[in-house]
């Protein structure tokens, strides 16, 4: 199997693994076990914000490993097994050690796939090839949400979580088709052949003298806290309206945004020769515009369409911040380690938002707080508009992009 499959079925099969399990932990925990969505959005956020306190220091794992598949390995084990206890035993303690454990998790998959990417074709690949995982990657979601919708109809919810031990097997099975001389550790921290060869990594103190890491730290803060809560809040109010379909309602929010960030992925795959700057004004302001919908409009069937917003905000930006930010770091060899940083700030902004939401929906309902999400996410497209550089130009002259 050539690198490049292998990469296809690793990002393919992780999607079961990486992000997807969250709405679905969810809505089980409102309708199977009766928690409200209060008590729900506080666990979320106080796991949340423990988990993501660790984002940097395992950035800066990934960057001076370079047993980067056993990571990925180790962590896609250890999530279905968080992933099944939640299922077996949905008590406060294990929900909230199994949380944690994810958010800590969630600092290990996407990066350490960015890296190993990194490693294997440099900056010259890194547009087509990072589009390319995205791609992949929601393929993968839509086969997922498509099979949890199916087994969590048939078989309740609790079949959903007992899905993951399958896709973790099979997912060590990718990682290991990959060999673990092909990577090139010094290019997967962003020392590339564009750098000289006797650069060394910068003290990482010095990311935040950088503009452009600065800006996007701050716009992803604010982006977070808007997002973070709206696919959450949406399921649980889509759930409430569909008695009995909670799996397939969910699933069919998730595909629907899945189906809209699949073509994000291609624009990606050109962002050399569109640029950065413009595609994360697309994102942002993607973000608003589905707060405001949701909030004006109660129909189910419009609320899972609204979600195609979703794709094009939250999806395009996920695709599209590695990119960006390999592109405001290059030379400084703490790429991962800035992916850490920029993760534990985004995700301060996303947990926390998760107990304000929750409040929100308790005290005025589900569009009072869907409408002030959405004024946090004008201020987040407002900042990007008038501070944010262009940053996917620094790599331009040194890339070019495979085609599909």
């Amino acid at each position: 199997m050539s690198h490049r499959a292998s990469l296809d079925w690793l990002n393919f099969l992780l999607a079961d693994l990486r992000g997807g399990l969250g709405p679905y932990v969810n809505v089980f925990l409102l309708t199977e076990v009766g928690w409200d969505q209060a008590k729900i959005g506080a666990l979320l956020t106080a796991s949340g914000l423990i988990g993501i306190a660790f984002h940097a220091p395992i950035g800066a794992l990934i960057d001076a490993t370079r047993a980067k598949r056993g990571l990925m390995i180790g962590g896609a084990w250890l999530l279905a097994l968080l992933g099944t206890a939640i299922a077996t035993y949905p008590t406060i303690a294990v929900v909230f050690v199994a949380d944690v454990s994810m958010a800590l998790l969630g600092a290990v998959f996407a990066p350490t796939i960015a890296a190993i990417t990194l490693g294997l074709y440099g900056a010259r690949d890194a547009a087509a090839q990072l589009g390319r995982n995205a791609a992949f990657d929601r393929l993968g979601n839509l086969f997922i949400a498509t099979l949890a919708a199916v087994v969590g109809t048939h078989f309740g919810q609790r079949g959903v979580f007992y899905m993951l031990p399958l896709f973790a097997g099979l997912s060590m099975i990718a990682v290991l088709s990959i060999p673990a001389g092909a990577l090139d550790h010094q290019r997967a921290r962003g020392l590339d052949e564009v750098i000289p060869e006797n650069s060394r990594p910068y003290p990482w103190r010095q990311l935040f003298a950088e503009r452009p890491f600065t800006v996007l730290a701050i716009g992803t803060a604010l982006f977070h806290f808007a997002n973070a809560p709206m696919l959450a809040l949406a399921s649980q109010k889509l759930a409430l309206e569909a008695k009995g379909f909670e799996s397939a309602v969910t699933s069919a929010a998730i595909i629907v945004a899945q189906l809209a960030t699949i073509p994000m992925a291609f624009l990606v795959m050109r962002a050399n020769r569109i640029g950065g700057k413009p595609l994360l004004i697309l994102a942002f302001a993607a973000l608003p515009l589905r707060g405001i919908l949701f909030a004006v409009v109660d129909d189910p069937y419009w609320m899972i369409a609204f979600q195609l917003l979703d794709g094009i905000g939250a999806g395009l930006f996920d695709v599209l911040l590695p990119l960006v930010l390999y592109g405001a770091v290059l030379g400084s060899g703490r790429y991962n380690m800035a992916r850490g940083m920029l993760g534990t700030i985004q995700g301060i902004g996303g947990a926390s938002s998760y107990a304000f939401a929750g409040s929100l929906v308790v005290w005025g309902g589900y569009s009072i707080a869907f409408a002030v999400l959405a004024g946090v996410g004008v201020i987040a497209l407002l900042l990007i508009l008038m501070a944010m550089p262009e940053t996917v130009s620094s790599i331009r002259a040194e890339s070019h992009v495979e085609e599909f």
